[in-house]
């Protein structure tokens, strides 16, 4: 039986609101998604995912990518350890470095691209966030994010969205993650089966209603922690039965305990 080897480090970043990640694992990472883009390089070994445009696999000096709210999962090829490091911000700041250079960008990433350019900016940009140097960091990021946005951006595909009933169910869940909710209920109020709503929902989205609602609920204690709220006092508000549930699922989607992200990002 393979050991398990499963190392982060989420460091403290020299700019407020982008954080910087490394893994070191074997671990496999189940369906989920993030708020936030997240960009970085693979630095040995191999991974599996998938991505809104199905399986895709990232080798050693493989730039990796996840644009925010895109449904993504993670497995060591072959079962080996694997490392990346990773940065994350949150849309809105793209927009804020950007400006009006964003304007005719392409609004979304591919998940994995071979670019040797790209992955040395980004290893300056990791190196200067981990650093006292807010004004490198932050030219940094401008060129890795230009450089990401001009050479591997993507047209969204045109799409109606979820079907109306599901977008309820959606709906339901993202506005109040909180509070409980059935099958049962979630279907009543959308009009249709349990069944219906449950494969209605995990086409549209990736993942199931359960799963959706687990996620709405981390990226509310990821918000809070990043304000200086106690990871106990998180989870309470986020809807979790008790800090240590809230913890497992922290670890299993972030890689982290909610206590070193907590103490990284402030």
């Amino acid at each position: 039986m393979t050991a398990r080897v499963h190392l982060v480090d989420q460091h403290r970043s020299v700019l407020p609101g982008v954080e910087a990640r490394t893994l070191v694992t074997n671990a496999q990472f189940p369906r989920h998604f993030h708020d936030q883009l997240g960009f970085g390089v693979m630095t040995f070994g191999g991974h599996r995912s998938w991505s809104g445009i199905g399986a895709v696999e990232a080798a050693a000096g493989d730039v990796i990518m996840v644009n925010a709210g895109e449904c993504h999962d993670g497995a060591p090829l072959g079962g080996a350890t694997r490392g990346w490091r990773m940065v994350y911000l949150e849309p809105l700041q793209v927009s804020s470095q950007l400006g009006e250079e964003l304007r005719g960008f392409p609004e979304v990433l591919r998940p994995v691209v071979r670019d040797p350019l790209l992955a040395g900016r980004f290893a300056e940009l990791f190196a200067t966030l981990t650093d006292d140097d807010p004004l490198a960091a932050e030219e940094r990021l401008v060129l890795v994010l230009i450089c990401l946005l001009q050479r591997h951006g993507v047209s969204k595909p045109g799409t109606a969205g979820p079907p109306p009933y599901v977008q309820k169910a959606i709906d339901r869940i993202r506005f109040d993650p909180g509070r409980a909710a059935s099958l049962a209920e979630l279907a009543s109020l959308c009009g249709v089966s349990r069944f219906q709503l449950l494969r209605g929902f995990a086409r549209a989205t990736g993942i199931t209603p359960h799963a959706y609602a687990v996620q709405q609920r981390l990226l509310t204690v990821r918000r809070l922690l990043a304000v200086g709220v106690a990871p106990s006092e998180a989870a309470l508000e986020a809807g979790f039965a008790d800090q240590s549930h809230m913890t497992r699922a922290f670890g299993r989607q972030f890689g982290v305990t909610p206590s070193r992200y907590r103490a990284a990002v402030r």
